[in-house]
């Protein structure tokens, strides 16, 4: 992971940006106290944030690993889906 000082983040924000939502790749911002903070991109917010209220529902964990290992011919097939 990336780091760099506050003050240099503070001079490259829009660079820093760019870099998170482009490489998918967080960065620590550091100070001189040790209190840091980590920049994400949106996406990558919004995808931790998914995982979190997945992981909350109680059972879906085991319903989505008794999903991707099920055969496909335990499944039914989509045009038979009551949407």
């Amino acid at each position: 992971m990336t780091s760099i000082n506050a003050v240099q983040a503070r001079t490259d924000l829009f660079k820093v940006i760019d870099l998170v939502n482009e490489t998918a790749t967080p960065v620590t911002l550091t100070n001189s106290e040790g209190k840091n903070a980590v920049l994400i991109g949106e996406d990558d917010w919004h995808a931790i944030q998914e995982t979190l209220y997945l992981n909350s529902v109680p059972e879906m964990t085991e319903s989505l690993i008794r999903g991707r290992d099920a055969s496909l011919a335990e499944c039914i097939d989509e045009a038979d889906v009551k949407w």
